[in-house]
């Protein structure tokens, strides 16, 4: 359901007695660090943790510099585990937006904010589920891939130099990231445009009347013989090839994996 029926806030809180709810409680750390105390253990956090605790779960919470939170209340959310359990936000703090607007909208009188309500019960559920399981960047890593998304599509954008700009080693960076995601920072750049450009020619009914050189600087190429060599290379054929066939043709998944790009 992950249905929201409360949201609140502390603010320079060092102690919470002994209680528990009825429903599932998310507390996100927004300031200071603390524990939390149940029956038979207990759970540090920081700021950027959310402490999930399960419903009845009887729990104080103490802290000896005081702490700031924003903590939610859920109903049914659909989490497979059944413990109390501490889990981090990673380095662009998108769960932290989350709880942000989740506690503006169940305080808002716009009209939509009930259904906005579910929706980031839904995300919020989301996030927690994935980086449970899943690998958190380096908040230095996850700086350069969200620079990356946010500037692929320009074509006077400069990774190198934006990688420069950095207080790291240039090397250092390129290793780190690639240990991290996979691929260096470069192929990734490559790899976002190659997509972007497969979705163009697949699914844009005016694809049709651009060129190749519009569609690549709309994928932030300014070379049209650079793209279409690696658009060739991923995808074994060239973009205006794949153009004509498109009403028969999925967009291929990148597989980063299968093509050198020597980058």
């Amino acid at each position: 359901m992950n249905d929201i029926t409360y949201v609140g806030r502390h603010t320079a809180v060092y102690t919470v007695s002994r209680h528990a709810h009825e429903s599932w409680e998310f507390v996100y750390c927004t300031q200071g660090s603390g524990t939390f105390l149940f029956d038979n253990r207990s759970l540090d956090y920081k700021e950027g943790d959310v402490v999930i605790i399960p419903p009845m779960t009887p729990h104080a919470n103490a802290c000896t510099d005081g702490f700031q939170n924003i903590h939610i209340n859920m109903v049914s959310p659909a989490l497979s585990f059944s413990a109390p359990l501490v889990v981090s936000d990673d380095p662009n703090h998108f769960l932290l937006d989350a709880f942000s607007a989740a506690s503006f909208h169940f305080y808002s009188d716009r009209k939509e904010s009930s259904r906005l309500l579910f929706i980031y019960g839904d995300l919020i559920v989301c996030y927690l589920a994935a980086y449970r399981t899943g690998t958190v960047l380096t908040p230095i890593v996850a700086q350069i891939e969200n620079n990356i998304i946010s500037n692929y599509a320009d074509s006077a954008y400069e990774l190198d130099t934006y990688l420069h700009s950095l207080p790291f080693s240039y090397d250092y960076l390129r290793k780190l990231f690639q240990k991290e995601l996979g691929v260096t920072p470069h192929r990734y750049l490559v790899d976002k445009r190659l997509k972007m450009a497969a979705e163009l020619l697949a699914g844009d009914a005016s694809a049709g009347t651009r060129t190749i050189a519009d569609i690549a600087a709309l994928c932030g190429f300014h070379d049209p013989l650079y793209f279409s060599k690696m658009f060739r290379k991923k995808y074994g054929t060239a973009p205006r090839d794949y153009l004509e066939s498109r009403p028969r043709r999925p967009v291929p998944a990148l597989d980063s994996s299968r093509v050198d790009y020597d980058l």
